[in-house]
């Protein structure tokens, strides 16, 4: 909300006319007009949400609401500046069944479902392939059960035959993604353990990067769209050294976007000036599009259930207080500085994962629900502001 404006010279005015003319009302103040909104394509500067959660969300009692209506997050997103919805694809995520009365979410079906809720909508596609049953991150890339104790050389065709089967399929859906992700925060490899870096040596990982790699190309030579490839690190410290060893040492080069997550919590770049030349340098070293991926920020240090946060919201970076304000500002600024580093797009992660009756291995509710877009009553917050923001290209 914006504060009204009164000059001086039309506050005086203002009482000299109610002074000499008390039966007459002076006219209210007029509030500014509210910052237009500006609507970015997704190939130019992609403005994307990670809405993988949404459909579990809705299932367990989730409602979302813009202006205090409640209507579809996919037309919340899209009519809030939205151009991509980034969903991520389990192999066979079995562990979800017994939590869930034995539906299960991110496998194949319910992504398909993500993609066509996005498409309907009117947004592009980030489909992320985690090559994994679970969560895969800098901490985690378990290979999936049905490929354990696959040897390398069976490894890197599964990997082939799995990425060219799951485009395919979409394919047949009318759904192929604009954009793929071969891996997710792939800081230590993918495919544990055979696909596990050890020290310097990426060999094996980046063997089956190829394979994923290669997968996409071949596909993309029997269809319309043709997705973009992207390389996903976690975290911007840690990025330059891990591009150095994947493209640099092992000649993985056939993809188009550096993807990386940037959370403040772990990151050692925080500050704008900072972030801005990091991008700058991986654009000019490697000659890649560079887009975060992943990124979100806090409004409030408070909880909506017992579901410990992962970001507890008791600090954020200096000067972006964990407010409403400070939420859009952050998101804003953020964006503002991928863009004069000449980066290609932001991705909010999971900004609808808001508490519901939904449950994990780990609690009931959400353990995010404070870095949301949406407040604990299910509202659009501020911070949703941030993708129709007027940015300077």
């Amino acid at each position: 909300m914006k504060l009204q404006k009164i000059t001086v010279f039309g506050l005086f005015a203002a009482t000299a006319i109610f002074a000499t003319c008390k039966k007459n009302s002076a006219s209210a103040p007029v509030a500014p007009a509210a910052e237009p909104a500006v609507y970015y394509n997704w190939d130019k500067f992609a403005m994307g949400a990670d809405l993988s959660y949404v459909n579990q969300v809705q299932d367990y009692g989730g409602v979302y609401k813009d202006s205090g209506t409640v209507k579809d997050p996919f037309v919340i997103f899209k009519n809030n500046g939205a151009n991509v919805v980034r969903v991520r694809l389990w192999h066979n995520p079995q562990w979800i069944a017994p939590l869930n009365g034995g539906k299960l979410y991110n496998d194949l079906k319910d992504v398909e479902k993500t993609m066509q809720r996005a498409k309907n909508a009117g947004m592009a596609v980030n489909l992320d392939l985690h090559y994994s049953d679970t969560w895969a991150d800098p901490g985690n890339q378990p290979t999936p059960a049905a490929w354990a104790g696959l040897p390398l050389a069976v490894l890197k065709d599964s990997v082939y035959n799995y990425t060219l089967a799951v485009l395919n399929y979409f394919k047949t859906k009318n759904l192929v993604p604009e954009m793929i992700q071969v891996g997710n925060e792939n800081n230590n490899g993918m495919l544990w353990p055979v696909g596990k870096t050890v020290g310097a040596d990426y060999t094996a990982f980046c063997t089956l990067l190829k394979a994923g790699i290669k997968a996409v190309r071949d596909f993309s030579a029997t269809s319309t769209i043709k997705p973009q490839i992207i390389l996903h690190v976690a975290q911007l410290q840690d990025a330059g050294p891990w591009l150095v060893k994947v493209m640099g040492t092992n000649g993985v080069t056939d993809f188009d976007i550096i993807g990386l997550s940037h959370y403040f919590k772990w990151s050692t770049v925080n500050a704008m000036a900072d972030i801005k030349n990091t991008i700058i340098n991986f654009k000019a070293t490697w000659n890649k599009k560079v887009m975060i991926v992943e990124t979100g920020y806090p409004f409030t240090d408070k909880s909506a259930d017992t579901y410990n946060n992962i970001i507890a919201g008791d600090t954020g970076v200096p000067g972006y207080p964990v407010t409403e304000a400070g939420q859009l500002q952050y998101m804003k600024d953020l964006t503002q500085t991928v863009i004069d580093a000449g980066g290609t797009g932001i991705m909010y992660w999971e900004p609808a994962w808001i508490s519901s009756s939904l449950r994990d291995l780990w609690g009931q509710g959400s353990s995010w629900e404070n870095m949301a877009l949406f407040d604990f009553g299910g509202n659009t917050l501020p911070g949703m502001r941030f993708m129709t923001w007027g940015y300077k290209f």
